[in-house]
């Protein structure tokens, strides 16, 4: 399979990484229609070669399991839903989670990489006009204004490009699909191993369009130009959830603000997400050094301030939180595998059980999908399969119409049906599967 076809499949995440072994060096990173990031080849691109270090390859010659087993294989502890592991956490760094979206866990590892010289360079998001890229960072200070979460399209293709003039190394931070990637790049580029000494893994919930960050920024009231975009300004004094989009009017002083428990469900709905990230597998970002996210678990997500889950996989990583531990700088408890699946179940209920509907769906329909893990391919009810095919058309929809409005009250004119109906059979499934439960109670059925 090419490049093409998994652009064309809308299997691309747009991490970006395939630009670099185009040994023409005539492809590129582009906008699509959709607002997401895309490689667009030429006649002379190597097709072959950036293929092989595509996430959502459709060869299936590396998988997670198989990666993991390179980079991890003197880890302790291995699961089939969460990969390779030396210890799990629940909590916060004390210096900067009022700062972080969650448990300020990402900001205090890129200080401690850099501290601890376990890398001389910082390969993380920051703001650029607006937007929202990659940047290189070579201090301690620099990195503590970028300690929010950003839910906007980045690439990684201008690391690649410029890596062999980066002297020193990098640690790098990305999504599951993203570090991947380079994982797949380290394995056919064994310099890169020495290159990027650390990965950190952001726990993702799906790739949003930046016509995501749009929709926020009019259904705040802002319809003109903005900036400074915040997805999630905490509220301490409330619950984990409970949180507020803001941004700036570009040129004015009006901070424009939208609470987020008002708008809805925005993830399990499936708005404005990538396809491809429909086809993951990968819950909790395997293959990262340290793997972050937010602790969906009582009592943590009724803490406002914020919560992380830390998973921490090399030894590296977890002699680093250790340290943290140990010098009153985090406030981390241990945690069992099965606490920390259930902080994520959501995602592993729509990522594993859903994937077998959706790639039966993807062959109905004659379209291509990637080689995915056998053990995540199982059988669903009935009820749960509507809610699967419910999600996927409610993706779909919300990016074609807000491509053709560009209007957010245009746009929840058309797409609150799709909601409603969604959260109908949802809310039924859930009412079935409490019924089950107390049948299978009273039965003594565990």
């Amino acid at each position: 399979m090419t490049i093409k076809e998994i652009v064309r499949n809308e299997l691309c995440t747009g991490c970006g990484v395939c630009i670099s072994e185009d040994k023409s060096n005539s492809s590129e990173m582009i906008w699509n229609s959709q607002g997401f990031l895309v490689p667009q080849l030429s006649n002379s691109s190597d097709e072959k070669s950036m293929e092989r270090v595509c996430p959502f390859s459709l060869n299936g010659q590396y998988n997670e399991d198989t990666l993991a087993k390179l980079f991890f294989k003197n880890a302790p502890h291995q699961d089939s839903d969460i990969g390779f592991y030396s210890n799990l956490y629940f909590g916060f760094s004390k210096e900067h989670r009022a700062t972080s979206s969650s448990g300020g866990m990402a900001t205090f590892l890129f200080e401690q990489i850099l501290l601890l010289n376990q890398a001389d360079h910082l390969f993380i998001v920051k703001e650029i006009d607006g937007k929202y890229g990659y940047q290189l960072h070579s201090s301690v200070d620099s990195i503590k204004e970028i300690s929010k979460t950003r839910y906007y399209p980045v690439t990684l293709e201008s690391l690649f490009s410029e890596i062999d003039n980066i002297k020193g190394t990098i640690a790098i931070s990305g999504v599951a699909c993203f570090i991947k990637a380079i994982r797949l790049k380290q394995v056919y580029n064994q310099e890169l191993r020495d290159k990027i000494t650390f990965l950190v893994g952001i726990i993702c919930g799906g790739l949003k369009s930046k016509y995501y960050t749009d929709f926020l920024a009019q259904s705040s009231g802002c319809f003109d130009d903005y900036s400074n975009a915040e997805y999630r300004v905490k509220k301490p004094e409330s619950y984990a959830l409970d949180y507020k989009f803001t941004c700036k009017e570009k040129y004015g002083e009006r901070i424009h603000v939208v609470e987020m428990r008002k708008m809805g469900d925005m993830w399990g709905t499936g708005l404005f997400k990538s396809n491809a990230c429909d086809f993951c597998d990968d819950v909790t970002t395997e293959l990262a050094d340290i793997s972050l996210g937010d602790a969906w678990i009582e009592p943590y997500s009724s803490d406002g301030m914020g919560n992380s889950v830390v998973i921490a996989r090399s030894a590296l990583a977890d002699d680093i939180v250790k340290k943290g531990i140990a010098d009153g700088s985090l406030n981390l408890v241990p945690a069992s595998l099965e606490q920390v699946k259930s902080s994520q179940q959501g995602s592993f209920n729509h990522r594993h059980k859903g994937l077998l509907f959706r790639i039966k769906d993807a062959e109905s329909r004659g379209r291509l999908y990637p080689i995915k893990r056998a053990r995540f391919l199982s059988k669903q009810s009935i009820l749960f399969n509507e809610i699967q095919r419910l999600r996927m058309k409610t993706r779909e929809n919300s990016l074609a119409l807000w491509v053709n409005t560009q209007n957010v009250d245009e746009f929840n004119d058309s797409f609150t049906p799709y909601l409603n109906k969604l959260k109908r059979v949802t809310k039924f499934q859930k009412i079935v599967l409490k019924v089950n439960r107390k049948i299978k109670k009273l039965r003594g059925v565990k």
